[in-house]
């Protein structure tokens, strides 16, 4: 069965947020064959919603549930303000992603960011567009940026979460640690 598509979480079985499961939906009660990892904010515990009741916004809507918290689209004001039909889109019908803090999903050009997932060191060197994104954000002087870029841990801590524009392709997001 082919997965939804999710315009601002394009690969969500990369980013570890969609996996296979044999267990059946608690919305849709129906084993589609995929689960999201992560657990909504709402008022209960709804663990293994599939990714169709999210894509279609009815997880959302019976639970009164959010995959991302509106606030931090846009990093809370840091980036570009998303319209609120986007906001709609990214907290009632697109996977969230998990972090060590509050997650940020970052904005450009007037909308949210397709969400690539995580990186480290070794990811940095693969996205040269995104470390000068980083290292401008952080505003660190060269040694400084050099050893904390190394710290730089794809399933640790310290790590960057990897966004691109729908728009214009630039890279940005964010670093966050335990």
């Amino acid at each position: 069965m082919k997965l939804p598509f999710f315009r601002y979480h394009p690969d969500p079985v990369a980013t570890g947020m969609i996996e296979a499961t044999d267990e059946e939906c608690p919305r849709c009660e129906r084993k589609r064959g995929f689960r999201y990892t992560s657990e909504p904010f709402a008022e209960e515990e709804i663990p293994d919603l599939c990714p169709w009741c999210i894509a279609d916004g009815s997880a959302a809507a019976e639970y009164d549930a959010e995959f991302t918290d509106p606030g931090s689209i846009g990093g809370g004001g840091r980036w570009d303000a998303a319209p609120p039909g986007v906001v709609v889109e990214i907290t009632q019908r697109t996977p969230g992603f998990s972090g060590w803090q509050q997650e940020q999903w970052w904005t450009h050009c007037g909308d949210g960011a397709a969400y690539l997932g995580r990186a480290g060191a070794a990811e940095l060197k693969e996205l040269p567009e995104f470390a000068t994104f980083l290292r401008a954000d952080l505003n660190l002087p060269e040694t400084e940026w050099n050893t904390f870029k190394q710290a730089l841990d794809e399933e640790g801590s310290p790590t960057a979460y990897v966004f691109r524009c729908l728009h214009c392709g630039a890279y940005g997001g964010y670093t966050d640690a335990d």
